[in-house]
């Protein structure tokens, strides 16, 4: 085990195919980084949910935020454990058999004890980075949150203690007697693609749209200095 590896503990050891299994800290990075939504989950009570969300990572935490009325920022912010999710679909695996159709993916899942951030210096700084992990520049272009703004917006930190990738790569996985069945077989891409562009009817007739906008895509992001 190395410093760039995230030790595996009871929560993260993958059990199922762990030969797909990766406990590096640059592969758990770069998929977070590529993410715009992960599902967080936790128990209230016996009873689990799991919210989807929008997260940014910076360095070894990720941060959340959200209204402090939501039942997700209530709960975590009293220190309960809490499993994230992230997963990028990369394609839809025809195998010639049924018990062998799969998908080709990248995931993460991350283990951690959420805290509140109180500091309003820290929260505008993890506010602003959510922003440039959405759109990176367009921190830059907008109106900054005012301080009853940041005042008002929960923001958790959840410090990973543990965390796993998972991938799968490649053509399906058949039995060799199934090669010869006349059946399509192979891989369909899938991926996340920005369509045009459809600006605000209230913009000026000059305002053009800046590149990050016209150029968008997703891929990796490195965190804010």
């Amino acid at each position: 085990m190395t410093e760039s590896n995230y030790p595996p503990g009871p929560r993260s050891t993958l059990k199922r195919a762990p030969e797909r299994g990766c406990y590096d800290r640059p592969t758990v990075h770069a998929i977070l980084d590529e993410g715009l939504v992960g599902h967080v989950g936790f128990v209230v009570k016996g009873q689990p949910f799991v919210i989807p969300t929008s997260y940014v990572r910076i360095d070894d935490v990720l941060y959340l935020h959200g209204s402090p009325a939501s039942r997700m920022m209530r709960e975590l912010r009293k220190g309960v454990p809490v499993c994230v999710t992230v997963t990028h679909l990369d394609g839809v695996v025809l195998a010639r058999s049924a018990l062998h159709h799969s998908m080709n993916y990248r995931s993460v899942v991350v283990f951690g004890t959420a805290r509140r951030v109180d500091d309003r210096a820290e929260k505008a700084r993890i506010l602003e980075a959510l922003v440039e992990q959405v759109a990176p520049g367009r921190s830059a272009d907008v109106r900054p949150g005012s301080p009853d703004e940041v005042a008002f917006t929960r923001v958790l930190a959840v410090p990973i203690e543990e965390a796993s990738a998972k991938m799968r790569t490649g053509p399906p996985s058949d039995e060799e007697a199934d090669l010869a069945l006349p059946v399509w077989a192979g891989v369909i891409p899938l991926q996340l693609q920005a369509g045009k562009p459809i600006p605000d009817e209230r913009n000026p007739p000059t305002q053009q749209a800046p590149s990050y906008v016209t150029g968008y895509r997703r891929g990796a992001i490195p965190p804010p200095e």
